[in-house]
């Protein structure tokens, strides 16, 4: 038997979502009292990930080992032998509880593997991919805990997760580059704009810099929009966070699309911006 008790094991995932600022909220108090305790397990399995995969001073063997890691002891807890660690034991009681696929685990491992190795994206359709297995298991997830898991709801969810995924590339353009050496931008569509990596090296924010942006806003405002419908269709608590997270995403595209004259700062959302997503999430019911 672990020596953390579930509750112990749940409140240290809940702990870990509170403490990482996000511009989109992450197991709120909006929530469900009900599915809080499970997303908040499922965070911090894909906080633990993405920080192997992103930060501190591990070579890149050790980031894929510790990953490769990370997919065994997920592998164990499906086997019903999880290891003493408090997200494990979480997650074991998650799983049990609303019988999530292990693939959708799987995938999120494969992302954080690719982004140890991969910093390019030759198209759309590839980085597409890529948001397939980094940001849409979260969504789906989210879907079999609330235990609304139709084909329409899936497809809408995909939209929305993949169209936030985008826009956190937007708005860590110059984070990725500096600290990463990645860029989320489609190669093609970076040559066919005459947008080369000095851009980002020198942060230049020119007319070719603005057009490419705009480009890539507006396709994921269009994503956004398509999975919008799931914030109706689910109903009560987790419909209006659903429609607070798609307000967000959409508030953030908009502060975006307004930074002319640096592409390359993050904005960050005020009060003021919170009052908006909150009218535009309630509206929206």
């Amino acid at each position: 038997m672990p020596d953390i008790s579930i509750e112990s094991a749940y409140q240290a995932c809940l702990d870990t979502a509170r403490s990482h600022y996000e511009n989109f909220p992450v197991a709120s108090w909006i929530l469900p009292w009900q599915m809080r305790r499970p997303v908040a397990a499922v965070y911090a399995f894909a906080r633990k990930a993405d920080d192997y995969a992103d930060e501190g001073d591990l070579d890149d063997n050790a980031r894929l080992a510790a990953l490769e890691a990370m997919q065994q002891q997920i592998d164990l807890t499906y086997a019903g032998h999880p290891p003493g660690d408090a997200i494990y034991i979480a997650l074991a009681d998650t799983i049990q509880r609303y019988s999530i696929p292990v693939e959708l685990f799987h995938d999120l491992i494969a992302a954080f593997k690719q982004d140890v190795g991969k910093k390019r994206y030759g198209d759309f359709a590839e980085l597409m991919q890529y948001c397939r297995r980094s940001a849409n298991p979260v969504g789906r997830v989210m879907l079999y805990i609330y235990g609304q898991t139709d084909r329409q709801s899936l497809g809408y969810s995909d939209a929305v997760c993949s169209a936030l995924q985008l826009i956190n590339f937007y708005q860590d353009l110059q984070q990725d580059y500096d600290e990463l050496q990645r860029i989320y931008i489609p190669q093609d569509e970076m040559a066919a704009a005459r947008v080369s990596e000095r851009h980002f090296k020198d942060r230049i924010s020119d007319g070719a810099m603005l057009q490419l942006m705009r480009k890539q806003y507006q396709r994921a405002n269009k994503l956004l929009n398509a999975g919008a419908p799931l914030g109706k269709k689910l109903k009560g608590r987790f419909g209006l966070e659903i429609r607070l997270i798609i307000a967000g995403g959409s508030r953030v595209l908009q502060k975006l699309n307004r930074q002319t004259d640096d592409l390359f700062s993050r904005p960050r959302l005020t009060g003021f911006d919170w009052l908006w997503i909150i009218w535009t999430a309630v509206r929206a019911r």
